[in-house]
């Protein structure tokens, strides 16, 4: 077992026995003086250390929310492994990627994915980027993902493939600049999910939980689809399927009970 996996396993012990209470973000955050101490700004923590707990991201990724007080503006960490993402390292950003306030540590370089989905789409205000390798063979095959799962209706009836060679030719993979960000926007459309070719994804959510949830159950669809190809044909759910699906699982109910159970996995407290 990983140190990691360890550590992990002994804090969430501690936590069932109530030795150590959950993480406090919101006491770290009025400590740092670097945003308010919203719910929103606390809940992007939570959701670093999910996204890590999950697999979804490892060193690598990000999460973001936009900013409750100003629409045109969004918050997330500075560049930094999600799984240490603390309330003080969070800043916050104009959609063309400019810190805010002359804050001078170093941003995340993909920042510009963020800023390009939030000026295209007043419906999103949470965005995830991951590298979570399980998605990979959909995003360099040809074969599309497809929700086969209904806990993964979530992740919406199409999720499309941004090739970011296709308009921009040979280049580091990685979104640089908001041209390319809003390439990709366009890519994505209305759409939840989307996939980038030989990269990652992007998940967005009207809330950070819904972007949180949806990132874990688009790994798992993954995993799922692929493992039913090495046996057959898989079959999709279908459009009414995902739907009622979809309305169950982001129903106060169904997203609350999952926020929930994430959270404590990962050892951080729910709001």
């Amino acid at each position: 077992m990983s140190t990691r996996s360890t550590r992990r396993r002994m804090l969430k012990a501690a936590l069932a026995a109530g030795i150590v209470t959950a993480v406090p973000f919101g006491r770290l955050a009025a400590q740092s003086g670097a945003l308010d101490d919203r719910v929103e700004f606390r809940r992007l923590v939570a959701a670093n250390r999910i996204l890590a707990n999950e697999g979804v991201v490892d060193a690598f990724g990000h999460a973001s929310v936009r900013d409750p007080r100003d629409p045109a503006r969004y918050v997330m960490s500075r560049s930094r492994s999600p799984e240490l993402v603390e309330s003080g390292d969070l800043m916050l950003f104009e959609y063309d990627g400019t810190p805010v306030g002359g804050d001078s540590r170093r941003p995340y370089g993909e920042r510009m994915i963020h800023g390009a989905i939030y000026e295209a789409r007043d419906d999103v205000n949470a965005v995830v980027h991951n590298h979570a390798y399980g998605l990979l063979p959909f995003a360099i095959t040809g074969v599309p993902l497809v929700p086969v799962v209904h806990t993964a209706s979530v992740i919406g009836p199409e999720i499309p493939v941004w090739d970011i060679g296709e308009r921009f030719g040979a280049t580091d993979m990685l979104v640089r600049n908001m041209e390319q960000g809003r390439d990709l926007a366009a890519t994505l459309g209305d759409n939840t999910c989307l996939l980038m070719r030989g990269h990652g994804a992007v998940v967005t959510g009207a809330t950070i939980q819904e972007a949180v949830v949806a990132s874990v159950y688009l790994q798992v669809n993954a995993d799922v689809q692929l493992r039913a190809l090495s046996i057959g044909e898989p079959k999709a759910l279908g459009a009414e399927e995902i739907e009622l699906s979809r309305a169950t699982q982001f129903s106060p109910l169904g997203l609350d009970r999952a926020w929930e159970y994430f959270c404590a996995r990962a050892g951080v407290e729910p709001e």
